[in-house]
């Protein structure tokens, strides 16, 4: 086990060989399997994984924002998938990411750029002047998120960094009746015309807490795009898009 102070810890996977689970005050943050990068424990990683699958020509590089690190699962998960991505990753803090590579490194670190900031100051900053394919906001749940990082003008920022068949995924956590949800689905509907969600099936009841992954777009909805994603799991999981979002599972 390795730990940074009392803060975050790294320990051994015991029941999966090559896996490790990071740690922040105790309570488990994220899961990555070193040995298969590409295998997603995770149930949101994993749906985060299948809209990245679906960017683009399959097997072939994307540039990657990903506002939030943990454990860079999905970074990885990009590097197995997709050689030669260029990613960035951005955190809070800057002893946690260190942390991380330091006792987790990539296999291509040159393709990652890790920077230290606030995710809404270093993406009109630092990156203001490049384009990615793929923007992943998940650092935050529910309503004890900044708020800075909640609303339509956050969403346009990061609109402004893609390129024209890009997308911007958000892991969204939150409890019934799912309130914080249709905030931010509201947002990214004043921003893209395509959004899209996918979550476990029961959690578009609104009675069960969970994790909800938003996408939103400039392309337009294929239905053969939702059946795929359904098919990709995990199961029993649901994806709405469009009209369908509105008011989702309400009585």
């Amino acid at each position: 086990m390795s730990n940074l102070g009392a803060h975050a810890t790294l320990e051994e996977d015991i029941f999966v060989p090559g896996a490790w689970v990071l740690s922040l005050g105790g309570a488990e943050q994220s899961h990555v399997n070193i040995g298969q990068p590409e295998e997603i424990f995770y149930e949101y990683l994993r749906r985060l994984a299948n809209f990245i699958d679906e960017i683009d020509v399959p097997k072939q590089p994307l540039r990657i924002l990903h506002l939030g690190a943990g454990a860079l699962t999905l970074a990885r998960y990009v590097e197995a998938v997709r050689p030669k991505s260029t990613q960035v990753a951005v955190d809070l803090e800057r002893e946690l990411l260190d942390f991380v590579l330091d006792a987790l490194p990539l296999k291509t670190p040159d393709q990652l750029t890790t920077l230290i900031g606030d995710a809404r100051e270093v993406l009109t900053r630092e990156l203001a002047s490049q384009e990615f394919d793929v923007i992943v906001l998940d650092i935050f749940s529910g309503f004890g998120a900044p708020e800075h990082l909640t609303v339509p003008g956050f969403y346009a920022e990061m609109d402004a960094l893609l390129a024209p068949q890009g997308m911007v995924l958000v892991n969204v956590g939150d409890d019934p009746p799912f309130a914080f949800a249709d905030t931010q689905i509201q947002a990214m509907s004043e921003v893209f015309p395509t959004v899209m969600a996918s979550a476990p099936t029961e959690i578009f009841s609104r009675k069960y807490p969970g994790n909800m992954i938003l996408a939103g777009s400039h392309a337009k909805i294929d239905s053969h795009l939702i059946e795929r994603l359904r098919a990709a799991g995990a199961h029993p999981g649901t994806v709405l898009a469009g009209s369908d979002l509105d008011g989702f599972g309400k009585p």
